[in-house]
């Protein structure tokens, strides 16, 4: 149930969504980390399954049955499928590059939302919208330079994450007027586990020390409440409200690869974030100015 749109609860939703940014900047440093040692498949095997244990255990108590009460199969099968390929794409991604490199990516989705929703649903672009599009696109072109032989096509993965993920981002808006938050995170994430659970179970590796299963079950712990959290953020404020905080989330990753990694980005990559950071901003303007 929405909340009301008062200072209060705006003010809720944002911290909401500034604890998501730093859970999923979290999330894929821990999963750079672990790829580094273990089999990608077997990373992201871990990654869904410590989801499903912890969030289950933390969030039984208060939602009960409605933690696995499914309204729409199809497309919770269908979020879960993507889930899980996103997951995989964007952890082989992470083996070879930068966290800034990928996280700059990925604020390339609200464009991508943009550009597929006039593809698919009709809606019309004016000049603006195509031109902080295109501005976007462009900004991802600074940080992928295909045209330099610094290009990894790693980079094509995290590219092709993003699409998929804007995709994501529809159908979870949809899947959203039928299935409760609680829910929607916990049957993906188990529908994700039992569709890579082939892969990752082939290459299993036992981790060594204890250390690392610990980080393996932060990372379950990050991915859970941040999708919940992200999804309860959207419940107290709109996306207009929240769509600004969203982008410290590159503040998060780039300081995370500098600290953990050691990897600063250049600064092709850095004029491409700001591109794209910039870009998705002036989309949300233009959205909100068309609302009022």
């Amino acid at each position: 149930m929405l909340q009301d749109d008062t200072a209060r609860n705006r003010r809720i939703g944002i911290g909401l969504v500034c604890l998501t940014t730093l859970l999923f900047a979290a999330l894929d440093a821990s999963a750079k980390w672990l790829v580094r040692e273990l089999p990608v498949f077997q990373v992201v095997w871990m990654r869904f399954a410590a989801h499903v244990l912890i969030t289950a255990a933390l969030l039984a108590p208060a939602y009960g049955r409605e933690l696995v009460r499914v309204r729409d199969v199809k497309g919770q099968a269908l979020r879960a499928a993507m889930l899980g390929v996103m997951t995989a794409m964007n952890f082989w991604a992470l083996q070879h590059l930068q966290l800034a490199e990928t996280g700059a990516i990925q604020f390339s989705v609200p464009l991508l939302i943009a550009l597929l929703s006039a593809w698919w649903l009709g809606e019309r672009l004016d000049a603006w919208r195509w031109g902080a599009i295109l501005a976007g696109l462009g900004g991802v072109m600074l940080i992928m330079r295909p045209w330099t032989g610094s290009f990894h096509p790693a980079l094509l993965l995290a590219l092709g994450n993003a699409v998929l993920y804007a995709i994501f981002n529809m159908l979870t808006r949809r899947l959203a007027a039928t299935e409760s938050p609680a829910a929607m995170q916990l049957m993906s994430a188990i529908g994700a586990t039992l569709i890579i659970s082939p892969f990752g179970l082939a290459q299993w590796q036992t981790p060594q020390g204890l250390g690392t299963w610990a980080l393996v079950a932060f990372m379950g712990l990050c991915g859970g409440m941040g999708h919940y959290a992200v999804a309860q953020a959207h419940r107290y404020a709109t996306a207009a409200t929240l769509g600004p905080f969203l982008y410290q989330q590159i503040l998060y990753m780039t300081l995370l690869g500098w600290l953990v990694f050691h990897q600063v980005p250049d600064g092709w990559v850095v004029a491409g974030a700001a591109v794209v950071v910039a870009s998705g901003l002036a989309l949300l303007w233009v959205e909100v100015r068309g609302q009022r």
